[in-house]
Order: structure tokens, then sequence, then C-alpha cells
């Protein structure tokens, strides 16, 4: 209380009122992975040339637009998927994002190493490589047909060499053939002969990253580790978990360690939301399998399938490319985030940028991924090509929905930095009446905007936080317990009309 000596007026500001809440944002994405450079560069007035100014190299750094991504992390780069990842988030309504580059490139990364297939002898062992030449396609597959004898045919690119051998000296030996597209190395003995079927090139890019490459250290602020104090970040990306993949059962252990790291570090922090990509040419069965082997449960994540098409923009030659569906799953939560709000599922939303999809799914192959929380991209006779899906990974059916579990991040971290005032105030029913009063404001506020199920607030939400909750044996220890509980709207996934005959209301009289 003041102390009053004298006489006279004393005004006295009471802060009495209601201590708005602010909605958490919800949209904020971080993409983790590589890129062609890493620095912030700066015109030298010397020479007019762009220098480097600071490398960003494994730190995590604010880009608002494509151009500025460009001018720091680089265009394009072939065995990266990032920028990609990062243009198609712009694309479909992203905004601001952090990006961490683990490996740049043009800046003593690791040169882009090329697309391969090996390629089994009817024994053990193999027969030969098939190596992709540089600068020609990657997206191509050798295809091996026993002959007459010992001797067998290679097709791959629109070109076949038959009556081919594998005894070095002769003719026709498999080492001397010319492709156009490939390069044959790492020939075998004269009795590899090579079993028939069909190897698609693979591979392709850099060596891969490792788990700890992207997990890592939170003391040097480096990899997903180095996003821990960035508290506005919401959703992890990232593509690169893919980059170098192919099908190995070591790859495959790769991507899942990969994947499980951005699992672990989300649920950790609580307030943020993994996309997930599956790996790159599978089939429907072989995505269900896929995901059954990798076996997440958890409502921080979500998994998209399959790979989508986009035109490819690298100057490489080629007029479009397959990469992982992540980052335009992060550009649509934020679209729909802004348009809709956090509590509609981003799904039955278009794919923008996206010209096909890798495979295109059918209603009954769906029928057998959506129940196990595969979110298919499907497209549709003139509607496009649309995110058909809106479910986490979690077998918890209360959290079965990406919108509800965002909802719930949403009202958390609102809570969280909304109520720090309270920390080290008199615990006593004044205070309650207060928290009470602005958590009711809050919550209240997200039902008039639609994110909160019933027809009337008492409907839709409660807030408790009374003597039931705060005994004196809870206060003794310093706590305060407040007890809150939402009716979160769940998205309409199976719209079902009964439709019957009727014989009208003639004849019912």
């Amino acid at each position: 209380m003041p102390e009053y000596k004298s006489p006279g007026v004393y005004i006295e500001e009471v802060d009495r009122g209601t201590k708005p809440i602010e909605a958490a944002g919800t949209s904020m994405a971080a993409f983790v992975g590589i890129t062609a450079e890493a620095s912030i560069k700066r015109i030298d007035p010397s020479t007019g040339q762009r220098v480097v100014a600071e490398a960003v190299l494994n730190k995590p750094t604010l880009v608002t637009s494509w151009t500025q991504f460009v001018s720091i992390f680089g265009d394009f780069t072939p065995g990266a998927y990032l920028p990609d990842a990062v243009y198609g988030y712009f694309a479909n309504g992203g905004g601001p994002c952090y990006v961490v580059s683990l490996r740049a490139l043009k800046e003593g990364g690791q040169a882009p190493a090329s697309a391969s297939a090996t390629i089994p002898s009817r024994g053990r062992g193999h027969s030969f490589k098939a190596v992709a030449k540089a600068g020609g396609p990657t997206s191509l597959a050798v295809t091996v047909k026993a002959g007459e004898g010992e001797t067998f045919s290679v097709s791959v690119g629109g070109e076949t060499k038959a009556d081919l051998t594998m005894k070095k000296g002769e003719p026709n030996y498999v080492g001397d053939a010319e492709f156009s597209a490939v390069d044959v190395t790492e020939v075998g003995s004269a009795t590899a002969l090579p079993a028939d079927g069909v190897y698609p090139l693979s591979g392709g890019g850099i060596a891969p990253l490792t788990a700890d490459d992207f997990s890592g250290d939170a003391a040097s602020r480096t990899g997903m580790a180095g996003l821990e104090a960035i508290e506005e970040v919401r959703l992890l990306v990232a593509p690169d978990a893919m980059a170098g993949y192919d099908g190995s059962d070591a790859a495959k252990e790769r991507v899942k360690m990969i994947q499980n790291a951005m699992i672990a570090h989300c649920e950790s922090l609580k307030y943020r939301f993994a996309i997930l990509d599956t790996p790159p040419g599978l089939s429907a069965q072989q995505a269900q399998e896929w995901r059954l082997a990798v076996n997440f449960d958890t409502s921080y994540a979500a998994l998209y399938y399959p790979w989508i098409r986009v035109a490819d923009l690298s100057g490489s030659g080629s007029t479009s490319k397959l990469i992982p569906p992540g980052g335009h799953m992060a550009g649509i939560y934020n679209r729909t985030d802004s348009e809709r709000g956090v509590h509609k599922a981003p799904a039955n939303e278009v794919v923008r940028g996206a010209i096909d999809l890798e495979l295109r799914l059918s209603k009954g192959e769906q029928d057998t991924l959506n129940p196990i929380g595969v979110n298919c991209i499907r497209t549709f006779p003139g509607r496009g090509i649309r995110v058909w899906g809106g479910r986490t990974l979690s077998s918890d059916g209360s959290w079965r929905y990406v919108n509800v579990r965002r909802l719930f991040i949403m009202a958390e971290a609102s809570l969280d930095v909304g109520l720090q005032w309270v920390v080290f105030e008199p615990n006593d029913r004044m205070l309650w009446a207060r928290v009470r009063r602005d958590v009711t404001s809050f919550l209240r506020t997200l039902w008039l905007g639609g994110a909160l199920f019933g027809s009337t607030p008492d409907e839709a939400f409660y807030v408790k936080c009374d003597d039931e909750l705060n005994p004196p044996e809870i206060r003794d220890l310093g706590q305060l317990i407040i007890e809150v509980g939402m009716a979160p709207v769940k998205p309409a996934e199976f719209v079902i009309f009964r439709i019957s005959q009727w014989a009208g209301a003639n004849a019912e009289a």
C-alpha cells in the first residue's frame, strides 16, 4: 500500500480488468535438410560483388519469401528436396518459416552422386552396376531378359543390347556395352549371369544424412535441437530424410530413425506437429506395409502419400520431377489456418503446383490406407489434385484428426503464454476468479469462431478453478490447478446420405 503523508488528491492505477489471452500462432513451419548454399551475402562497395557476410550453415534462419530463400540458400539443386519443399510451401499459402541447412552443396558440401542400379545375379552376388551418366535423366529402369545359352539382353532408356555375355574378351561382353544414358561398371565374374527383372535407378544425389545429423545438438544449437529455443515454430518438415534413398533395408531404417527423431522432438516440446513423407516408389500395398513396419503411434505427426510431380525449375533439362509432398502440405496447413482456422482439417484442399502424382490411387486402395493413418493425395476429374486425408498417426480415437491435435496445441500454447502473469501471485480465491474469467473469455472466442462444438458456451467448454482442485495441501506446494475441458469440432470425414423410396404424402394419408 502506498503511504500518504500530506493532504491532497492521489490518483492510483488499479489493474482489475481482464487480461486478454491472445491465440498463439499455429502455422510457423521449420524446414530441415540440404540446400545449395547457406550464407547471407552483402554487396562489397569496393568491388560491387556479392560476398559472404554471415555463414548460416546449421543455424535456424528466418525466411519470409522464396526470393529471400534463394538469396540465402540458393536455388533448386539436384539431390536436395528442401528447396522444392520451401517453394511448394510458399506456393500453397505458407508464411514466414525457419530453414536449417544441414549441408550446403556449393559451399563445401558433398557433390551429388549419380543414380544407379545394382543388377543381382541368378545365384549369389551381383552381375554388374548401371550408373546414370552426368547430366542425363535419372528416372530410368534397367530391364534384363535371359537369352539363349549364357546370353542376355539389357534395355535402358529406349536402347536394347542383345546377346550380351559376362565373359570378358567376348565380342558382346557386357562391360563393353555402350548406352547413351548409363555406364556399365563393377562387372562380376563370368558365372554371375544377371537375374531377369526390372531394376529402377535410385540413390541419385548426395550421400544421405543420418538421424544424428537431423537431431543435432542442443548446446551448439544445430539441427532440430537448434529449433528448441524458437518457441513460435509449430510445424516440422524434413524432406531430405529421403535424400539418397535407394530402397535398401539400411535406407528404410535410416528414414525411420529420422522420422522417429522428428516425432520425439514434437512430443517433447508439446506445441509442434511433424509432417512426414512416405518413401518414393511405393505401391498402395507397399505404403500399407511401410506404415505397419514403422509402427508410429503419435498424435503429433501425420503421414502423406504418394509423392507429387512438379515442374522441374532447376534447369536440368527435365520438364518435371517427383518430390516428397511434405512442404506443399505445410503450405496447405498455413492456408487453411488463415482462411478457416486451425480447427478446420487441412484436407479437401487443392495442392497448388502439383501437376501429377507418382501413383493415381483408387478409392479401394485408399480404403486400406486411410484407417491406418496414411493421408492420401488423390486426383479427381474436374477438381484437381487434392489432399484427401486428415488423420494423425495415433491409435487413440480422441486424437485421430490433425485439426483436433493442432487446436489443442494452439489452445495450450495460448494459455501457457497468456497466464504467465499468474506466477507468484497470491494463491487465493480472488486469483482463481480472475483466472476463470480470463480463460473463459479466451475459450468463448474460440467457440464463437467455430472451433468448439456446442450450441452454447456451456456445451462447448468448461473452466474449473476452486477449493476442490486447490485444497490447502496443494497450495502449500505452491501449485495452482486449473481444469479446462473443450469439445473440439471433428471433421465430417464420412458424409452419408440415407436415401429410400417414398410414396409421397398422399400415400401416408
